[in-house]
């Protein structure tokens, strides 16, 4: 089963820090939408996927052995 994160006002909206999930192997942008249908209080939300730690774009691939994190807009200095 892959993991879910959630953080900052995410998990806020979701009110998960962390969940399981049994995922198909499928894009990144499916798995946004599938996520959107699950906590609706995700919508309108900007935030980024992380895969395995590392940023990637919509089209990478994601499956059960996967760590997902879903991050909030943050700013740097």
């Amino acid at each position: 089963m892959a993991t879910i994160k959630y953080f900052g006002m995410l998990a806020e909206a979701t009110g998960l820090q962390e969940e399981r999930m049994a995922l198909e192997p499928q894009a990144v942008s499916t798995l946004k939408q599938l996520l959107l249908e699950k906590h609706p209080t995700l919508m309108g939300k900007d935030f980024r996927i992380a895969v395995n730690q590392e940023l990637g774009d919509d089209n990478r691939m994601v499956s059960d052995t996967t760590e997902i994190a879903l991050l909030p807009p943050f700013s740097g200095g």
